[in-house]
């Protein structure tokens, strides 16, 4: 391939433009893709009604199953992670549980990176425990830690990098180790999105992406896709999917394909943004660290072909957090990330959330780490703004 102009070795960037940009006609000549916002579909007659319940022709029974615009939004993600197939859902969550339950029982074990997703992580530590299912947490980025683990387990949860701390795995030495033991292998995509990282051709068995955050792009849905193998997106169907009724809706669909359209050309701006403000911020005399996959020398770090703009930092003792935070002008303070907005979420204002049942607290996240999304913004914008609110935030 040729390199790509960041320096990257892979221009995945170029791959996903025509991908997403480029269209066969749909019905009617429409350049975009319909949206079928109905609840179900007909048949012409008796044998096409059969016909289709007995897998011998295939069409569109109700949308809770198949819709085309979901359909179509499946397929292209599937293309972009070099997937076999896809499924849609209305939150990454869903997703999340349906992926989970469909391979993991009553009395089995999964093995999970600690700092997960906060939400994940009380999926683990609440209902799971009620259907009989334990979850170990490791460093992921220590693949001896991971191979200790691994053992009888049924699953190996991963995201690289991890939320909030932004620490890498090595996924073609971990994904080696659990199919040595037959585990199925998921991550959390994210971050990275199939732009700048592609799980699969790592060896990673099921991709999970939160869809509410760069596939959308723009803060104006919730939704969630699995992507992976035809059998195993086939036994996410039958075992949870339609059971679970985590469904993707037609028109949101529509705007995660509308979204995707612009794909490679928001990431490298959301790159160049987050880069420019995490290296001011490492000369800062107010911080103390940056958490960025950028600064790693793990090895993990291979198989990214970009970085998003999502990272988090921690400030120095003299630095009063609520006063930073609420100085801000234009990071705006709220969770989810990946939009064109800049964010910020202050993980002392996370820490207090759902007691006993808390990501940052179970894995010790510093109360003066603090977590910006960069988003679109003019980048100079942005740091006058945060070279202002430390200013004010100086004790």
């Amino acid at each position: 391939m040729n390199e790509h102009p960041t320096g990257f070795d892979h221009d995945y960037l170029a791959e996903a433009a025509t991908l997403l940009a480029h269209d066969e006609p749909f019905p009617g000549g429409a350049v975009v893709p319909p949206i079928y916002q109905t609840s179900l579909f007909t048949f012409a007659s008796y044998a096409e009604m059969a016909d289709t319940f007995a897998g011998k022709r295939k069409q569109p029974i109700y949308s809770r199953g198949d819709n085309p615009t979901v359909m179509e939004f499946e397929a292209r993600v599937a293309a972009l992670e070099g997937a076999e197939a896809a499924r849609g859902f209305s939150s990454g969550m869903a997703a999340i549980s349906a992926t989970v339950l469909a391979f993991v029982g009553a009395g089995e074990r999964i093995v999970a990176v600690r700092n997960c997703y906060g939400d994940a992580y009380r999926l683990f530590e609440r209902l799971l425990p009620r259907l009989g299912i334990k979850v170990d947490y490791v460093d992921g980025s220590d693949p001896d830690a991971v191979a200790a683990a691994l053992p009888g387990a049924k699953l190996l949860y991963l995201e690289s990098p991890t939320s909030m701390m932004f620490e890498l795995q090595d996924l073609p030495h971990l994904t080696r180790l659990a199919k040595e033991q037959g585990i199925v292998t998921t991550i959390d995509n994210s971050w990275a999105t199939p732009v700048f990282q592609k799980p699969i051709s790592h060896g990673v068995d099921l991709v999970l992406h939160s869809a509410s955050k760069y596939l959308g792009g723009h803060s104006d849905t919730v939704a969630g896709v699995v992507a992976g193998s035809a059998a195993h997106i086939k036994h996410i169907n039958e075992q949870t999917y339609s059971y679970l009724g985590g469904k993707l809706s037609p028109f949101e669909a529509w705007l995660l394909l509308r979204g995707l359209r612009t794909l490679p050309l928001r990431l490298p701006h959301h790159m160049r943004s987050g880069l420019t403000i995490a290296e001011r911020l490492k000369a800062h005399a107010h911080v103390e660290r940056v958490n960025h996959p950028a600064y790693s020398n793990h090895p993990g770090k291979a198989t990214l072909a970009g970085y998003a703009g999502l990272f988090s930092f921690e400030v120095t003792d003299d630095i009063d957090i609520p006063v930073f935070v609420d100085a801000l002008k234009y990071f705006r303070i709220g969770v989810s990330w990946g939009g064109h907005e800049s964010l910020v979420v202050p993980a002392k204002a996370s820490l207090e959330q759902t007691p006993g049942l808390n990501s940052m607290a179970r894995f010790g996240v510093s109360p003066r780490t603090i977590r910006f999304n960069v988003g679109l913004e003019s980048v100079e914008d942005l740091w006058a703004d945060v070279a202002q609110a430390f200013e004010k935030a100086r004790k």
